[in-house]
């Protein structure tokens, strides 16, 4: 009896380890649009993040799960998911999503349950509001203002603007009224469509009949590519710019040939093969290339699968710190995931150099953007 008591208690208490073993590891929530108009954009985040946890997949030795959802492009679905994640799957950390207006959502279910977010795309939540989010996206400000200077230096004078009318729409367009003032240039329409509109017909010929020497698209993934084809069916001449929504093998491939020419900004993982051996980018991109393949069985020509990437590795980072403070699953240990997040110092990533502060939610400086032009289906690094 004694023996068996002695081996009943071992086996008890082998058992409270391996729960506590397996309670300790570190759980990882994505959100993202895997079907619906965002598709374009979500299925490549969703690739990205798979690619990884393939790259690294532990933090101190504590193993990461990675729990994905589809939100099929819905904001209300996608807080409806970060809200599973939270109080069902019990994540540390929530990541996402297909576009602003359901990163903003998530946002706001992760700060309600004090858990801490790293949103893929840029939206713009300050104070309170964003204080347990981080954006590894690179914001509008920093983006379309290259944009702008390109535009002042081929001799812009006059824009016409057609965006998505939601939260990016508004984005781009105020990062575009707000960078082109100063460099002498007047937007001169402001139109707007839906993600899963078929047609802007109507819009471009209110743009068309403006004469603009240039226009400037707001959307992203392929619903993106709809203004250039209607502008290439009205034989428009002027010059075209975009955003960095749109660096998708998809869009490309939509737009086809009404987008030849098009100039637009992007992290420096899209042209790694064109950048200086001494910029430190190059290496994290090509070695995000490699591990992507080997994990996708294909190669990654998208801008979005590489902000996964980069949101790990902002997230492993401080996590390692994290785990010295208190235990995975806790309250405690999503605090100090948060408060490690927002003082990333020097994270090299696919799309730049982190470094993040309280109070400045986007992470990203100058080395975050370059400029890019299509050029027969591809996209070639500008001066």
């Amino acid at each position: 009896m004694k023996l068996f008591k002695h081996f009943a208690t071992g086996l008890a208490l082998a058992s409270g380890l391996i729960n506590y073993a397996a309670a300790a590891d570190i759980k990882v929530g994505l959100s993202t649009s895997l079907s619906g108009p965002a598709a374009s954009i979500g299925i490549p985040y969703a690739k990205g993040m798979q690619a990884a946890l393939a790259y690294q997949g532990a933090v101190a030795g504590r193993k990461i799960q990675l729990i994905t959802l589809d939100d099929a492009s819905d904001p209300t679905t996608a807080a409806r998911n970060a809200r599973k994640l939270i109080e069902e799957d019990k994540v540390d950390v929530l990541m996402g999503t297909s576009g602003a207006p359901s990163a903003m959502a998530m946002a706001g279910v992760g700060r309600e349950a004090k858990t801490p977010m790293i949103a893929l795309t840029p939206i713009a939540l300050d104070g309170e509001e964003g204080a347990w989010l981080v954006a590894v996206a690179q914001p509008g400000p920093l983006m379309i203002g290259a944009v702008v200077e390109r535009m002042r230096k081929n001799g812009v004078k006059t824009v016409g603007y057609i965006g998505f009318s939601d939260t990016w729409g508004d984005l781009v367009y105020d990062a575009l009224i707000k960078a082109a003032e100063p460099a002498g240039i007047k937007v001169v329409t402001n139109e707007r469509y839906a993600r899963g509109d078929s047609s802007v017909t109507g819009q471009i010929l209110k743009i068309v009949s403006a004469k603009p020497d240039a226009v400037m698209n707001g959307g992203s993934g392929t619903p993106g590519a709809l203004p250039f084809l209607a502008l290439a069916a009205r034989n428009y001449k002027g010059g075209i710019y975009g955003n960095h929504a749109l660096i998708n093998p998809d869009f490309v491939r939509v737009a086809g040939a009404s987008a030849e020419g098009l100039i637009a900004p992007t992290g420096p993982v899209i042209v790694a093969e064109q950048l200086p051996a001494a910029n430190p980018v190059r290496k994290v991109a090509m070695d995000f290339r490699a591990v992507f393949q080997r994990v996708n069985n294909a190669p990654t020509t998208d801008s979005f699968s590489a902000y996964s990437f980069d949101a790990w590795l902002v997230f492993v980072d401080a996590a390692a710190h994290a785990v010295t403070k208190a235990e995975p699953g806790t309250p405690a240990f999503r605090a100090a995931l948060r408060d490690a997040l927002i003082v990333t110092k020097d994270v090299v990533g696919t799309h730049g150099v982190y470094n993040f502060r309280p109070g400045n939610r986007y992470g990203s400086d100058e080395r975050a953007r370059v400029l890019v032009k299509l050029d027969q289906g591809q996209w070639k690094l500008l001066p």
